[in-house]
């Protein structure tokens, strides 16, 4: 254990600080950078300035500092910083060739240092060493052929020497390794320097081959017309154009080239530039090729050239939208529409033949809605703007062996081509056509259109074929059996006209057969055969029991001029009302009996127009409890319910209710009146005379109980409805609000018997 304690090092202890509180004044790191640069703490004292006054001292000066150099460079060869100070130092003592010597030991450790070989070839040329400076840089040209300063010096040494031959040997040298474009356009500036503007050209023509972009074509042509050479500048423009082609074309060489010729005043040639630029270029590179053939037109152009740049920006626009979507019908129709209004017929055609290629690649006619109207305006065009028959005849037949008719057809197309073919006076052909449509694909608005056309050809006999036609296609149409028979009625065949109505009526399914007897009814009525029209509605009658039947037929009887039409007609409202009172829709009910209202308000005396008002229903608002789709509990919906007297007498709770409103009733015009007298009170509560005192769940069986039930339940005024509200339009469904006026009903009956 001993041994163990001592071989464990001994930690030494650390000095507690006994106030770790922060002292009063801090001291940071800055102030204290601070201070030391105040105090200069750093900063030595210059050496002592020697002053050599010997040579033996300024060779010891020599060695010193050679060595020093020669150390340095000993410890590290690679840093050219030191060979370069040491050379420089040799040179400020005029030794040239050792400072030569050290830079050509310098080179050979680093051959590819750039600024080595400028140090160098600036020591030479200082020294006026012209051949050893040409050495140099044929040497740093030959190994570094990429550094382009090594050329910018050596052919400006050259031109300032005067030695042209070899400035102009050195840039074919450079230009032998394709350059930048700067180097190019030093070489042209050098011989523009020296008058020679073929040798000049000439490097122009190589420059654009090495670098073919736009904007060296543009400086070689500005250059030619710059000298003075205006036809070797049109060439250097029409040589840049034909070079780019269609697929590389841009904008600015045009621009340029419409530029030339402008300052030239071949202003038809910068149409045409224009022209043919925009018809190349598309729209979104296009911008300022457009503005300058606007300004261009505005300046030198007359309104139409100015309606012609408008036209061509609009086309190019239509011209991209169509080539982005070839199924976008709407654009090529606006580019159809443009071009119709500005071009000749063989460019329109030819556009037309474009957009109908677009054929929509789902046979579903929803597709092809709009796709059809091309073939049809080219179509229309051909005939009404080029006048070429026999080509708008071959759009038709093209457009018709296109349709798959056999999934679905184009009725308008048919048409258009059987009323083209009576345009140019072939009947036969038109009625081929039409043949051919109903043959292929039958189709009502087909059928109707072949009528029509017959009719308006005053071809009756045809007409009434293919009425029989449509009418086996279609039997359940009822407007074809009413055109029919209307077409029957104008050609006098009335007998005819009346076969085919009760042709139409007897057929098993229509699609609108209230207006089939409508019309059959119209028929009869104009023919002024009333028998015929009764014994229609009753056949109508038989068949439904709808209310506007029954108002009809009363009208139909009040509108017939006899002394019997008034009595007939209220017959006719009394059997309505008979039959109606099964029907589940109230709404119909009140509708016929407020039509007999109206009829007795006009025709009848007081005591019918009595009658019917007491056969007025009373209407009551009730609540009705919904269900969700699911099944829970929605809540309560409150609806409007219409209560009829001569249902009431089957429903005893509906007279107990009608017994409570009009006891609450009287109890209002006792609070109203104090001052009547009781006897008048007494009879105002007591019932009318001759009804008998029954018990609630009977009935009153005779008039005057009916009338006194009715008109309570007639009262039209708010108030009274507010009043009755607890009783009158109480839920009829709520089971304890049916007890209470049970109760209220008894306590009511069993004060009147006291009373008798």
């Amino acid at each position: 254990m001993a041994s163990t304690a001592a071989g464990k090092q001994r930690i030494p202890k650390v000095a507690k600080v006994k106030n770790k509180a922060p002292a009063e004044v801090q001291i940071t790191a800055e102030q204290l950078l601070r201070e030391a640069k105040e105090r200069e703490l750093e900063l030595l004292p210059p050496p002592p300035k020697q002053k050599i006054t010997d040579e033996e001292e300024l060779n010891d000066y020599k060695l010193r500092k050679r060595k020093g150099f020669e150390d340095n460079i000993r410890k590290n060869r690679t840093v050219i910083s030191n060979w370069i100070k040491y050379a420089q130092w040799e040179e400020s003592l005029k030794e040239i060739q050792r400072a030569r010597s050290i830079y050509e030991r310098a080179l050979d450790v680093d051959h590819r240092n750039i600024t080595l070989w400028l140090k160098y070839a600036e020591m030479e040329m200082k020294s006026r060493q012209v051949n050893h400076a040409r050495n140099i840089w044929d040497r740093a040209i030959t190994i570094l052929p990429r550094v382009n300063q090594f050329w910018y010096k050596y052919t400006y040494m050259e031109e300032m020497l005067g030695n042209v031959a070899g400035c102009r040997q050195a840039f074919e040298r450079w230009m032998e390794w394709e350059p930048d474009e700067q180097a190019w356009h030093s070489y042209i500036n050098f011989e523009l320097r020296y008058k020679e503007v073929d040798k000049a050209r000439s490097i122009y023509e190589r420059f654009v081959m090495v670098h073919p972009e736009v904007k060296n074509w543009i400086k070689y042509a500005r250059f030619e017309e710059r000298h003075g050479y205006i036809a070797h500048s049109r060439k250097v423009y029409e040589r840049a154009v034909e070079f780019f082609g269609e697929v590389h074309v841009d904008e600015n060489l045009f621009v340029a080239f419409a530029k030339f010729e402008e300052t030239q005043k071949e202003f038809e040639r910068v149409r045409v530039i224009y022209k043919y630029a925009l018809d190349r270029i598309p729209k979104h590179q296009a911008q300022e090729l457009f503005k300058f053939y606007t300004m261009f037109e505005k300046k030198f152009g007359d309104r139409r050239g100015i309606e012609d740049v408008i036209v061509s920006k609009r086309r190019f626009q239509y011209e991209e939208e169509v080539k982005a979507n070839p199924h976008n019908y709407d654009a090529w129709f606006d580019y159809l529409r443009l071009v119709e209004n500005d071009a000749d017929p063989d460019t329109v055609r030819d556009v037309y033949e474009r957009a109908i290629a677009n054929i929509p690649p789902i046979q579903e006619k929803r597709h092809w809605k709009r796709y059809i109207y091309l073939w049809i305006n080219y179509a229309l065009y051909e005939e009404l703007e080029v006048k070429d028959p026999e080509k708008t005849r071959q759009v038709y037949q093209a457009s018709l062996d296109l349709i798959p008719h056999k999934k679905f057809t184009f009725a308008k197309i048919w048409l258009l081509y059987a009323q083209f073919e009576i345009r140019q006076k072939n009947l036969q052909g038109a009625r081929k056509v039409m043949g051919t449509a109903i043959g292929k694909c039958p189709k009502n608005k087909l059928l109707k259109g072949y009528i029509e056309l017959e009719l308006q050809l005053r071809e009756f006999d045809r007409c009434r074929k293919l009425y029989e036609k449509y009418l086996e296609f279609s039997p359940e149409n009822c407007t074809t059996w009413i055109k029919f028979s209307e077409l029957e009625t104008i050609l006098g065949d009335v007998e005819r006209a009346r076969a085919i109505f009760e042709l139409a009526i007897g057929q098993p399914r229509l699609d609108m057969p209230e207006v089939l007897w409508k019309s059959y009814i119209d028929f009869e009525i104009e023919q002024e055969e009333f028998g015929n029209t009764r014994n229609l509605y009753k056949r109508l009658l038989q068949r439904t029991q709808h209310v506007k039947v029954w108002i009809s037929y009363a009208k139909f009887e009040l509108s017939i001029d006899s002394d019997e039409r008034l009595q007939k007609c209220r017959q006719i409202y009394e059997e309505a009302n008979k039959g109606m009172r099964n029907c589940e829709e109230k709404e119909e009910r009140l509708m016929l009996l407020e039509s007999w209202r109206d009829f007795e308000r006009e025709f009848g005396s007081d005591s019918t127009m009595d009658r019917v008002r007491k056969l007025l229903p009373e209407k009551v608002k009730k609540r009705r409890k919904l269900t969700a789709e699911d099944g829970s509990d929605a809540g309560w919906e409150e609806y409007y319910d219409y209560i009829f007297p001569e249902d009431a007498a089957n429903q005893p709770n509906l007279k107990l209710l009608a017994m409570a409103k009009m006891w609450k009733r009287q109890q209002i015009q006792e609070d109203e009146s104090p001052e009547k007298s009781p006897e008048a009170a007494e009879e105002m509560a007591s019932p009318p005379s001759g009804e008998p005192a029954a018990a609630p769940e009977n009935l009153p069986e005779n008039d005057s109980d009916r009338n006194t039930a009715t008109e309570t339940e007639q009262d039209k005024t708010c108030d009274d409805r507010d009043d009755s509200g607890s009783s009158s339009e109480s839920d009829s469904n709520d089971d304890d609000e049916k007890k209470k006026g049970e109760e209220n009903g008894k306590k009511e009956e069993g004060g009147d018997e006291d009373k008798e």
